[in-house]
């Protein structure tokens, strides 16, 4: 349960964007906010809410091309992936079972890809993962998202599967 909290936390100060005021409720609240009024329109126009007719054989294509070079060829992450580096952040984590990748529901996996992230425990307020929206389509968004599925464990995309239903999906 550490990573629900660690997830959820407002303990730190998260900034969406660099320069940004520090978001906490009303992080929460303008992004359920957004969520809801936005699933018709994107339904409509083939954004995160559409159908999910992602291909895991594309999204590990795209992974290669845009994920490999901070995660790992194999999703095996960068070494000391969980010890704060002399910036005072957290390199990238592996996608694989010994990560924690499939704690996070679609939708969360969906967020992170397509607006970036800054860990809340970092010291700098830069994002470390870049943000993918201005690059990659909500689809393809989607099918890095199913590749990631193909690197856990059957236990694992089970629990993953379960988070998705009650947090819902893109």
């Amino acid at each position: 349960m550490a990573w629900i909290r660690r997830e959820n936390s407002c303990a730190a100060k998260i900034r969406a964007k660099p320069g940004h005021p520090p978001v906490c409720n009303r992080w929460f609240l303008v992004t359920t906010w957004l969520s809801l009024s936005a699933a018709g329109q994107a339904m409509a126009d083939g954004g995160p809410s559409s159908p999910d007719t992602s291909r895991p054989e594309e999204g590990e294509r795209i992974y290669r091309q845009y994920c490999a070079s901070c995660h790992g060829i194999e999703g095996e992450g960068m070494p000391n992936w969980e010890r704060k580096n002399a910036r005072g952040e957290l390199p990238a984590p592996p996608h694989g079972p010994e990560g924690h990748t499939w704690k996070h529901s679609d939708a969360m996996l969906y967020r992170i890809v397509s607006e970036g992230w800054r860990d809340p425990w970092n010291k700098t307020e830069r994002l470390t993962m870049p943000a993918f929206e201005d690059l990659l389509t909500p689809a393809e968004i989607r099918s890095v998202v199913n590749y990631l599925k193909t690197l856990w464990t059957p236990e694992q995309r089970r629990h993953q599967a379960e988070e998705s239903e009650s947090r819902g999906r893109p």
